[in-house]
């Protein structure tokens, strides 16, 4: 990612190695002495398949060791590379900044990032809405001021660094992502970033694998408040179970304020109403008594949850809120997450949501009723594309079978699942309701493309490691626009 903001450089070889303490230098003796030296970077790429010329390349040690393609950062244009050591086989002349640890490196970067940077910083978290979030708070900040947010769900050790190292000097927003699997692992992502605002989108079953139960993942998602810079405020669930201990974990970490969102009547900012309206949703929201009625781009009311968090957030940062409130109408699903393309299919045009990006309980009750409030037409079906819900422990049978309750008061017509956690699922299904079980997703891509007649509507979600999302994959090549370009 280059500084898309303003023209200038992101880092220069000097500043580099001042926030590093790292040495500069390039193979091949004295003649190369200044080419190490006045470098300069656009951007900070971890992935040569994706580096862009002008970036720095920083070879981290993760699945793979980053120095075995330091050649191929080279040849697809790096500036220079953030190294541990200087391989053998380096290119000759190219530029090297050594540090002893290149995460940590990474982890300077960002700091000395943070520091020379004098905008307002937003942090997200939660147990499902946290890339949603993060992509509605870079869509509403926006008519405020430049904004810099992670383009993919940026969210570990690495992500989060990564990101706040590529933060722009003159951005004057910044959203950080900030994701766990293991308690303690928010607390120095948060303390890196140092928000003005944090939000916790909401607490339930996700990595229960992990965690003993749903109150210690709400203590660990409340590590996020830690971090707060001077004066910051605390975004809350006001609909939460946890909301008490969420708010009690921000008082004792020194939050300056809090702001509570969600459909309880209380919320400083409180979904009233919500009605589909074509692709996205009519709401009437409630903003300190303030009523308002609000069209947005995107559907599905969790999704109007996600919105309240971010506006609240804007405007503890000191966003224009009537600005952000009519930007909700500009928004757009992120892949994953929602999107939804007409399909052609036998005797007309189908429907697909798709909501493939990974799941978890709540996350997948959502997208189930999305599917519910999606219209049909006359004979058109509602048709759920199920994948396993991971890392849920042992209650991950139970959880499973539970989500048979909300298939039915969706009006769900068929399942399609997959998986064999998702078998707790279909033996508790209505005989009608059953459409297809097998042993992994591939084996559905085949049946549910028979199965999809016209006017239905077909919504796939599950966890990334379900592969699901290869039926969504399968399905939008059938897209009527993509058909319509070649």
């Amino acid at each position: 990612m280059t500084n898309e903001l303003t023209n200038e450089k992101l880092w220069t070889a000097y500043e580099a190695a001042a926030a590093t303490g790292g040495v500069l230098c390039a193979r091949g003796g004295d003649s190369k002495e200044w080419l190490a030296e006045e470098w300069a970077a656009n951007g900070i790429s971890i992935d040569t398949r994706s580096l862009k010329p002008g970036d720095m390349f920083v070879a981290l040690r993760d699945v793979r060791d980053g120095h075995e393609f330091l050649q191929n950062a080279f040849d697809a244009g790096a500036s220079a590379a953030l190294v541990a050591r200087a391989p053998e086989d380096a290119p000759d002349g190219a530029p090297l900044l050594v540090v002893g640890d290149t995460l940590n490196g990474l982890q300077q970067l960002a700091k000395a990032a943070r520091t020379r940077n004098f905008g307002k910083r937003i942090a997200v978290t939660g147990s499902a809405g946290k890339t949603s979030t993060k992509e509605i708070l870079r869509g509403i900040l926006s008519p405020s001021g430049d904004v810099h947010a992670a383009v993919k769900s940026f969210n570990n050790h690495w992500g989060v660094p990564l990101t706040l190292a590529r933060l722009p000097m003159k951005a004057q927003f910044g959203v950080f992502e900030i994701g766990m699997n293991h308690a303690g692992e928010i607390t120095p992502l948060t303390e890196l970033v140092r928000p003005h605002a944090a939000i916790v989108t909401t607490v339930g079953a996700a990595h229960l694998e992990f965690f003993d139960s749903v109150e210690a993942i709400a203590e660990a998602k409340s590590e996020i408040f830690s971090g707060l810079a001077l004066g910051g405020i605390a975004v809350l669930p006001a609909d939460n179970e946890y909301y008490p201990l969420l708010k009690k974990r921000a008082e004792q970490s020194g939050a300056a304020g809090f702001v509570s969102f969600g459909e309880n009547e209380g919320a400083d900012f409180q979904l009233v109403s919500y009605k589909s309206a074509g692709n996205g949703a009519q709401l009437t929201i409630n903003i300190r008594g303030q009523r308002r009625d609000v069209l947005v781009g995107i559907p599905g009311r969790h999704q109007a949850t996600n919105m309240l968090a971010a506006l609240a957030a804007a405007e503890a940062v000191g966003a224009e809120l009537d600005s952000a409130i009519a930007a909700l109408a500009l928004l757009t699903p992120a892949e994953g997450r929602g999107a939804r393309v007409d399909i052609s299919v036998h005797g007309g045009t189908a429907t697909l949501i798709d909501e493939s990006y990974n799941a978890n309980p709540a996350s997948m009750r959502a997208a189930i009723g999305l599917l519910g409030a999606s219209p049909v037409e006359a004979d058109g079906k509602r048709i759920a594309v199920l994948g396993e819900m991971l890392e849920l422990g042992p209650d991950s049978p139970s959880l499973h079978a539970n989500l048979a309750d909300a298939l039915v008061a969706a009006r769900v017509d068929r399942v399609y699942a997959a998986g064999e956690l998702m078998r707790n699922l279909w033996n508790v299904l209505p005989a009608s309701m059953r459409g297809l079980h097998a042993g992994s997703a591939v084996g559905l891509v085949g049946p549910v493309e028979d199965a999809i007649g016209a006017g239905d509507v077909v919504m796939v979600k599950g966890s990334n490691a379900s592969k699901v999302s290869a039926v969504a994959r399968a399905l939008s090549e059938r897209s009527i626009q993509k058909e319509g370009q070649r």
